[in-house]
């Protein structure tokens, strides 16, 4: 049986990987924070799954975790690790706590890289390892690719795995091992139907942003209802992980042409998209005169 880490198991796409990894034969150790979502995980999934306790961002708890896995698999190799933990801080750039910035970065960047060094060995990078070298998988965005107002914050995060993951991939080559994107854009998860409560974005209301905050909050919470089950995002990880030659990225999206439209126009374009649905169109600033009286 080949065995697989998911982090950020606990809910949303991490659950769904879980979900669609051990349906297809796959034992799977999944990454929470918390001690009661790894005994219900336990108690969903089975002997196909093997709870992790920790965050990302600690690299004590990420060594023993992956201590944990490497004596589970005896030696042998793991067949891969899916990097899906993260968190989403929205805000406009200009106002956000840079305490709140730092906190994107950390659990969402440097948190893969932490949790990638510490599993590498483990997916082949140590050779005396038996098996067939792993893959990784980076669960990107579509916000990786193109950035809307009031998630810069996440989208910086989401360029920056893009970056990562490309480098990974051509230095992991020396080992074999490969790095697979995925990129969703809205997915249908619980998480929307919380998110009246789930973003504190009230403290902007005092902001010159507010009214285009609450018609975009508006927009982003319709998208998620009707986003893409978050099985089809643990589908396309599958595949990454078991097809023969994968894909360097896939890209997935409940409305591909418009993700298409918005990612091919012209940056002006997009832009002026932006401006017009948002309110964000300012007034010209005067030029100032030279002339004095």
């Amino acid at each position: 049986m080949q065995s697989v880490v998911v982090t950020g198991a606990s809910s949303g796409i991490g659950w769904a990987c879980v979900e669609v990894l051990t349906a297809s034969g796959f034992r799977v150790f999944g990454s929470v924070r918390k001690a009661e979502d790894a005994d219900r995980l336990s108690r969903e999934f089975g002997a196909s799954f093997t709870p992790l306790v920790f965050d990302v961002t600690d690299e004590t708890a990420v060594a023993a975790g992956a201590a944990l896995v490497d004596a589970a698999l005896g030696g042998e190799t793991l067949a891969g690790l899916v990097n899906n933990a993260g968190i989403a801080v929205p805000g406009p750039l200009i106002y956000l706590a840079i305490d709140d910035f730092k906190q994107q970065l950390a659990v969402n960047v440097t948190g893969q890289l932490i949790v990638t060094q510490h599993f590498v060995p483990l997916l082949g990078s140590d050779r005396a390892r038996r098996g067939a070298p792993g893959r990784i998988v980076m669960i990107s965005s579509v916000s990786g690719k193109s950035a809307a107002p009031f998630v810069g914050a996440y989208s910086a995060s989401k360029f920056a795995i893009e970056g990562l993951s490309e480098a990974l991939r051509r230095e992991l080559m020396l080992f074999g091992i490969d790095v697979v994107i995925i990129g969703p854009g809205a997915v249908a998860t619980p998480i929307w139907d919380k998110a009246d409560t789930a973003a504190d974005v009230g403290t902007f209301d005092g902001t010159p942003y507010a009214a285009a905050i609450a018609k975009m909050r508006g927009y982003m919470i319709a998208q998620g209802r009707n986003g893409l089950p978050p099985e089809r995002i643990g589908e396309a990880v599958k595949t990454a992980l078991t097809a023969a030659k994968p894909r360097t990225r896939y890209a997935l999206s409940p409305t591909p042409l418009q993700h298409w439209l918005v990612s091919a126009l012209p940056r002006r374009l997009a832009d002026t998209f932006f401006a017009r649905r948002l309110g964000l169109a300012g007034q010209a600033q005067p030029v100032p005169s030279d002339e004095h009286g």
